[in-house]
């Protein structure tokens, strides 16, 4: 099976994402981008739902020039939930995101005890945000969260590929 039969995007999405990776392209000689399995005190998984893409994620976002890997995590984590960590984060996976470039690579933390210091308000980029039991996740829960949810819970081997 194909990673584009495992995770269909619309057209909307696949235009999105493939006009956005050439922009990067020109500014960036690679991609790097974070993301974050964010866990409160009770064990649920923060997630959001984005207005430009169909289906719940992980918080996370790209790298910028001159930005660490843990200020990018912070940084999105703040943004896309009003999220603080409660312990240092820890690198989990390294994955390489071919499913829209060749050279986009992903960096998976796992935070725990993570607070929120208060609630999303939807805007133009996330929709919907929040934390979910792990038995009780969202319709529309993207199969790559999927994914790294059963790695994180050691029911698979972490992938090479997001």
């Amino acid at each position: 099976m194909s990673e584009r039969t495992k995770d269909p995007m619309s057209w909307r999405e696949w235009l999105v994402t493939r006009i956005l990776h050439r922009y990067f392209a020109l500014s960036r000689g690679m991609t790097l981008g974070v993301r974050a399995a964010c866990f409160d005190d009770q064990g649920r998984i923060f997630l959001v739902r984005h207005s430009y893409l169909a289906g719940w994620y992980l918080p996370g976002g790209g790298v910028e020039r001159g930005e660490t890997c843990f200020m990018a995590l912070e940084k999105e984590i703040r943004e896309e939930g009003n999220l603080r960590l409660g312990a240092p984060p820890q690198l989990f996976a390294v994955y390489h995101n071919r499913h829209v470039s060749i050279r986009d690579h992903v960096l998976l933390y796992l935070c725990r005890g993570v607070t929120q210091t208060g609630p999303r308000a939807p805007d133009r980029e996330i929709v919907e945000s929040g934390f979910f039991p792990l038995d009780a996740l969202p319709d529309g829960t993207t199969p790559a969260t999927l994914r790294r949810l059963a790695e994180i819970r050691g029911e698979s081997v972490p992938d090479a590929y997001w």
